[in-house]
């Protein structure tokens, strides 16, 4: 799976690390992660988090939880599909709800926010990271950026609407109130480094291992691998000829029920 292969060691591995940390601090008995993809964060959350904690992990998309629980954990977590507005488990059931970059997809956010609040225990806390605005991501930014120019009259711009385009923290801040978790989030800030062996790595993860594929292919003016090209030239050009470091930045919150 190219999401896996490309886009998680790229730009989502430091921040799964950083999530399963905070998340392991508060030593949860009952843990459950939504949105969870191919299991970055659960690979981190099993390793981190204490043996007798029960993990379940669960994604919206069958294929993202057949091909997490064929990578494996260090140890055994339960996987379910399950929709993140309508949650398949009964109210006060964890005392953790973490979700990685994935709150930026959800149709009705208090909702989704309300949902992981009903199955919070009294106290829980819900833990979520999100992207930072777009300039904030280097790759990402230059990759908008040469599709911009390579679509001059209607340009793709799903990295800039969707994964960066809920980094507002006033608005996360009133969702969750929405959602009913009242105030006293706590935001972090955190910035990494995405690091690549050449130009061509960042090109294909965004173009081909996101939803960004399918704006570009739906336009049909220029070929996937043209666009690809196209992109990994900018980067090239911005970062250099070999290997490419480019700086990425996110929001860290957590909200105690």
């Amino acid at each position: 799976m190219l999401y896996e292969q490309l886009p998680v060691p790229l730009i989502f591995v430091p921040y799964a690390t950083d999530l399963a940390l905070r998340a392991a601090a508060g030593h949860p008995r009952a843990e459950l992660e939504i949105a969870a993809g191919t299991g970055a964060v659960t690979r981190e959350l099993a390793r981190a988090l204490p043996t007798e904690s029960d993990i379940v992990a669960t994604d919206l998309n069958q294929a993202m939880i057949d091909h997490a629980a064929a990578i494996g954990t260090a140890r055994p977590v339960q996987w379910r599909q399950a929709d993140a507005m309508k949650l398949p488990f009964a109210d006060e059931t964890y005392d953790l709800v973490v979700c990685q970059f994935g709150v930026m997809f959800f149709a009705d956010k208090p909702a989704a926010l309300a949902e992981t609040r009903r199955v919070l225990r009294p106290w829980g806390v819900l833990l979520f990271n999100v992207w930072d605005r777009i300039e904030s991501n280097e790759f990402a930014h230059a990759v908008t950026a040469a599709l911009d120019t390579l679509f001059p009259h209607d340009p793709p711009r799903f990295l800039a609407r969707t994964p960066h385009g809920y980094h507002d923290r006033e608005q996360i801040a009133a969702d969750l109130v929405r959602a009913g978790f009242g105030g006293g989030a706590s935001m972090n800030t955190v910035a990494a480094r995405s690091l690549a062996d050449s130009a061509w790595k960042p090109a294909m993860a965004y173009c081909q291992g996101t939803p960004l594929r399918n704006e570009i292919e739906a336009r049909g003016s220029v070929s996937l691998e043209q666009a690809t090209q196209h992109t990994a030239q900018a980067i090239s050009r911005r970062f250099g000829a070999g290997p490419v470091d480019g700086a990425i930045q996110a929001h860290v919150v957590s909200v105690t029920k």
